[in-house]
């Protein structure tokens, strides 16, 4: 396996696969990364060339750890050095993904991914090996994945502990600008807020502190993920302003906000319910496979276990 940015989530990655004893290296576009990584006793080089090289001479799978603005980049490397290799991603929006794959004549040999984990943290020293276990990792059932690459993207995220999500491209980047790109801009506007108010710092406790957790996010990463996935943030961000809206208006009218309030519990203890039943029916590359994941995750299934293939024996 070859991971290509070794930041928080591919430091993480390359160390929960060596972890789990497979043949990793990765590239870091930074000599100090790629030196801290190698100083950790981890195989990873800042020639991209030469990693690529090396990937296409072992037919490694291919993840691309890095940022939106870098991926046309990668990709054309990719393209030039290992055109054969499998190619998935750990970026947190799907389709613009797909849609540079696409452009870049790498489709055939691409399955989306995307682990919801993650911390305010970012660099090579941020990286963690149990960063995943037991997370949600999307691997995108989109209508062009081949159920070869399909396999090998779920062994990944399985051997890093985590339970693989299926999903279609399109309805990942709905769910997620609902679950991850609306709560770094109100944990953006609600650390705005407090910093305007003088005695808010001294005050601040556990309601704050876990409201702006992601505030601490490079800013630069907070707007590739924002702005890639534009076309489904907005309705979702609409539907939070006008929610508070409707809380100002019965605030200063009726001195109440019970029914944001009282939604927003009903809501929250829904997900402390919502169950996570495992899949198992469905065989890779069978007839409508990727239909079949696609409605199971859309209910909350996962994946904890290897799935079989239509080519496995036994």
């Amino acid at each position: 396996m070859c991971v290509l940015g070794l930041g928080l989530i591919g430091g993480s990655l390359l160390r929960a696969a060596e972890a789990a004893g497979r043949d990793a290296f990765g590239y870091n576009r930074s000599v100090e990364g790629a030196q801290a990584a190698r100083f950790d006793g981890f195989d990873a080089n800042e020639d991209l060339d030469q990693v690529l090289g090396r990937a296409a001479d072992s037919e490694a799978l291919i993840v691309l750890a890095v940022p939106m603005p870098a991926l046309p980049i990668m990709l054309d490397h990719i393209r030039t050095m290992a055109p054969r290799c499998a190619v998935t991603d750990v970026i947190s929006v799907k389709d613009a993904v797909l849609q540079q794959v696409t452009t870049c004549g790498l489709l055939d040999n691409y399955v989306g991914g995307h682990p919801m984990a993650g911390t305010a943290h970012s660099g090579w020293a941020a990286g963690d090996a149990r960063m995943f276990t037991g997370a949600p990792w999307v691997v995108s059932v989109d209508d062009h994945v081949r159920p070869d690459i399909w396999t090998d993207v779920m062994d990944l995220a399985l051997d890093c502990h985590a339970v693989v999500v299926p999903a279609r491209s399109d309805e990942h980047d709905a769910a997620a600008a609902a679950i991850s790109h609306l709560p770094h801009l109100l944990a953006e506007a609600l650390s705005v807020t407090a910093g305007e108010i003088p005695l808010a710092y001294a005050l601040a406790a556990g309601s704050f502190r876990d409201g702006t957790r992601v505030a601490g996010t490079s800013p630069d990463l907070v707007r590739a993920m924002c702005e890639a996935n534009s076309a489904d943030l907005l309705p979702v961000l609409d539907r939070a302003i006008e929610l508070l809206g409707s809380a100002r208006t019965t605030l200063a009218d009726r001195a109440s906000v019970a029914e944001l309030v009282e939604t927003g519990h009903a809501a929250r203890m829904r997900y402390e319910s919502f169950s996570r039943p495992e899949i198992l029916a469905t065989v890779i590359g069978a007839e409508n496979w990727r239909e079949e994941l696609a409605a199971a995750g859309r209910a909350g299934g996962v994946i904890r276990s290897a799935l079989p293939s239509r080519d496995s024996r036994g």
